[in-house]
């Protein structure tokens, strides 16, 4: 996992940010929340942690979205830190589950046919509609296809793996943001997984990827924290 440092200026607090598959700070290194350092998380192909890079700070805010929030979700490191609120977005702990998370077979197609147009394809279901796909091109994540396949591939393997072991997701998550146009992972399988796990929710009716969520929750809700 990578962990890349977009504000460090020495301030008490911490915003985490988990963000999706084929994810990179691209899309967001510009947000700044107010009073807080900011590190972005991306790269799933293995789930290693650096807890020492941000275990002094004195509070700490979580949000994930997409696939992150499964990743955040098995980072036994985070519980130790000392989080004030957690909030995920469009995402599932269960990410490939056909009640709680992405169906299966939707999944495999989606690894089984990776390449240039099918990731195009599927960014722009992402977005709510043309302009919205427009602006998201401006700050398309930069890594290659190579790298995001096998990065998908990772997360299956992992997956599967803690399903053998039993492993549940951690506690970490307390508020769940679920869009009601989200075309990648279904609306009704994110409110069944947070209804299971007993995580408040607000619903909105935006797209897998909307900017202004991101706006809010990792600039503007901070801002007179």
């Amino acid at each position: 996992m990578k962990q890349q440092w977009i504000i460090r200026e020495g301030n008490s607090r911490l915003l985490l940010f988990f963000a999706g598959w084929a994810a990179d700070e691209t899309p967001f290194k510009a947000y700044r929340p107010q009073g807080y350092d900011y590190m972005i998380c991306y790269d799933y192909r293995d789930l290693t942690w650096d807890n020492s890079l941000v275990s002094h700070y004195t509070k700490v805010v979580v949000v994930g979205w997409s696939m992150g929030v499964w990743a955040a979700a098995h980072l036994q490191p985070l519980m130790q830190l000392p989080l004030q609120r957690c909030i995920a977005i469009n995402g599932s702990p269960y990410p490939i589950h056909d009640q709680l998370g992405i169906p299966e077979q939707i999944f495999q197609g989606t690894l089984d046919n990776i390449s240039g147009p099918s990731v195009h394809k599927f960014l722009r279901r992402m977005c709510a509609d043309t302009p919205a796909f427009r602006a998201f091109l401006q700050v398309t994540p930069r890594r290659p296809l190579e790298e995001i396949g096998e990065e998908l591939a990772r997360v299956q393997v992992q997956v599967r793996e803690q399903q053998q072991r039993g492993e549940e997701p951690l506690p970490l998550w307390r508020e769940a943001v679920v869009g009601e146009s989200d075309r990648i992972i279904p609306p009704a399988n994110q409110l069944n997984a947070w209804s299971q796990l007993h995580v408040q929710v607000c619903t909105t009716p935006d797209a897998h990827y909307a900017e202004p969520l991101f706006s809010h929750y990792l600039q503007d809700l901070w801002t007179n924290d």
